[in-house]
């Protein structure tokens, strides 16, 4: 009886321990966001994910994917028109709107 009560109990701290490395390995979700970010290209849609943002919820997608359109929306606009865009961005011409300057 005594050596089943053993197995028994080493058997569920090894269970625990596989679970709480399985729970530790998994990312958190800034790091899914990140990595998200870093996955998004002309090919992702609303409905068409790439597979790291597989995790996020909708509405934080639908936020990341907007934001990277409209970055790339305002790189790839005529310098004269992003530059007016800059102007009524801050009031200056620094290249604010795409990290440039």
């Amino acid at each position: 009886m005594r050596r089943r009560t053993t197995i028994i109990t080493a058997a569920a701290v090894v269970a625990a321990g596989l679970g709480l490395g399985i729970w530790l390995a998994q990312p958190s979700y800034d790091e899914m966001v990140k990595d998200c970010q870093k996955a998004l290209n002309p090919t992702a849609t609303k409905t068409h994910r790439p597979g790291a943002c597989d995790g996020l919820k909708q509405d934080d997608y639908d936020t990341l994917l907007m934001a990277w359109t409209l970055q790339h929306a305002i790189k790839d606009m005529p310098k004269g028109e992003r530059d007016v865009l800059d102007y009524y961005d801050d009031g200056s011409i620094n290249g604010s709107l795409t990290d440039e300057p």
